[in-house]
């Protein structure tokens, strides 16, 4: 019998990567071969995102194109998972009826049945979450069970970079924001799952001589909480908990609510060396009006004293955020509001999104989404040009200093295009070290980063991957810092 080979495109999130890594490993481990092109699979899956239209625009646009690969080979399976999965249900097959299976993010542990089958005749295969608005919150929890299977080192996209789920769904309801509904109740892990996932990484890491940077994701990941007991953990304990592990050379944490960012936290940053000084912590607006219409529980005002705390206590820390412009009934003063809240901040970086109604949300429902498209992209464009500008001048005052970084791989421009938009697809990925001999001793333009998180652009050769180097900066662009390897440790 032959092996059938799965193909994985990733849109999305971090967490939508690390799913299509825990998918890999479970198609993996029932002895199917994962390949690099889609082309070449028998089995070829998408790993979707409904928070913007843009995104399920791009996967409804892919899957339209497979119609005729599907007719010209009817034994190919395609697969529609995540969140989009969970949002449009069935409403996918009857737009895409050559598509066989449909698997929410909570289902994604059946996959190698729901695939056996459809293998075995069965079509239009559906596997999602119930209703979370029809269900209390205890079956709610039951029905989005987390989906964190044990690891394969070859499904990750690279040795030397791993991502742990720390906490899994929301319960935040943002008026704009469709997680809640397609990712279900916000559950934590057990601390002791997190911390064994952790260290089997870490030993692997030392395995392949590499440094292991691991990023715990959880959709508001600052308010993890995990009662064992009399004891209940938080995020700053989970960080005190990883930080000794041997191997583990760089901690990170994403996404931050502005409403959890607790001062022990912020601390545990100040205190442990592996933990990056870098805060992900999303504002959205800087009108209070539109706060409140976004149901963010906080005011512009809170948000500035948060930033100072943060800057208070880790002085060096880097901050970066999101923001929606054109939201619901947003006038041009509220924008300008959020325009003095990005100039006062000095991000270290922002991505900023145009507004886009989202079925089944407060918003969507009960707001008029007013603001036209030409006046959300100028805003759009407004805004990223004052990012762009604090960006530029706060990366000036790196130039001529020395700093360590983690290279990740060869850059964008070796790669021969910005593959930014790309899926990570598994194992042969050029994140991995064993998997860069084409590279070898050639120098070649290589990127890693700065534990703070700033891009640095240099040239030098294949070993260096995985490794932690010093790289003295030489220029530095709005998003890029330059360097080259000091003298004194070239070769």
């Amino acid at each position: 019998m032959m092996t059938k080979r799965f193909y994985i495109e990733t849109v999305g999130c971090q967490m939508n990567v690390l799913d299509s890594e825990l998918v890999a490993s479970g198609l993996l481990a029932q002895g199917y071969e994962q390949v690099e092109r889609a082309c070449d699979a028998d089995i070829l899956l998408f790993n979707t995102c409904s928070v913007r239209q843009h995104a399920e625009d791009k996967i409804y646009s892919a899957l339209g194109r497979l119609k005729h690969a599907k007719r010209y080979n009817p034994l190919k399976i395609i697969g529609v998972l995540g969140c989009m999965a969970q949002k449009d249900g069935s409403l996918i097959f009857r737009r895409a009826p050559h598509v066989d299976l449909v698997v929410g993010p909570s289902r994604l542990g059946r996959l190698p049945e729901l695939i056996e089958e459809v293998t075995a005749g069965a079509s239009a295969v559906i596997a999602v979450s119930s209703n979370r608005q029809a269900k209390s919150h205890r079956k709610a929890r039951e029905s989005f069970a987390p989906f964190d299977p044990a690891r394969r080192v070859e499904a990750r996209s690279a040795a030397h970079q791993a991502m742990v789920r720390a906490a899994f769904g929301c319960d935040k309801f943002c008026s704009y924001c469709v997680v809640p509904s397609v990712r279900g109740p916000e559950q934590s892990r057990p601390i002791e799952q997190i911390e064994e996932e952790v260290r089997l990484l870490a030993g692997q890491a030392l395995e392949r001589e590499v440094a292991l940077e691991v990023t715990l994701l959880g959709q508001a990941i600052n308010s993890y909480r995990y009662r064992d007991g009399r004891q209940t953990f938080r995020l700053a304990d989970l960080l005190h908990r990883l930080h000794d592990i041997e191997g583990l050379s760089r901690l990170k944490f994403v996404s931050n609510h502005p409403r959890h960012m607790t001062q022990d936290l912020v601390e545990a940053v100040r205190d442990l060396d592996k933990v990056a000084p870098h805060f992900h912590v999303p504002a959205q607006s800087g009108s209070d009006r539109i706060l409140k219409r976004m149901r963010r529980g906080y005011t512009a005002d809170e948000y500035r004293q948060m930033l100072r705390r943060i800057h208070e206590t880790v002085p060096e820390a880097a901050v970066t955020s999101d923001f929606i412009v054109g939201f619901c009934g947003e006038t041009e003063a509220e924008f300008l509001e959020t325009v003095d809240l990005v100039r006062q901040s000095r991000f270290k970086n922002s991505f900023i999104f145009k507004y886009s109604p989202r079925p089944g949300t407060h918003a969507a429902e009960h707001y008029e989404d007013d603001v036209p498209e030409q006046e959300k992209r100028r805003r759009n464009n407004e805004l990223l040009a004052v990012q762009n500008a604090i960006s530029q001048q706060d990366n000036q005052p790196w130039v001529g200093r020395t700093v360590e970084i983690l290279v990740e791989g060869p850059s964008k421009r070796w790669l021969k295009g910005d593959r930014s938009d790309l899926p990570r697809s598994g194992p042969k990925g050029a994140s991995h070290k064993s998997d860069l001999s084409p590279l070898g001793s050639e120098v070649t333009q290589l990127v890693g980063r700065t534990v703070c998180d700033r891009i640095v652009v240099f040239e030098g050769t294949g070993e260096l991957i995985g490794q932690i180097v010093p790289i003295e900066i030489e220029k530095a662009s709005a998003f890029t810092l330059f360097g080259r390897i000091p003298s004194s440790q070239s070769k």
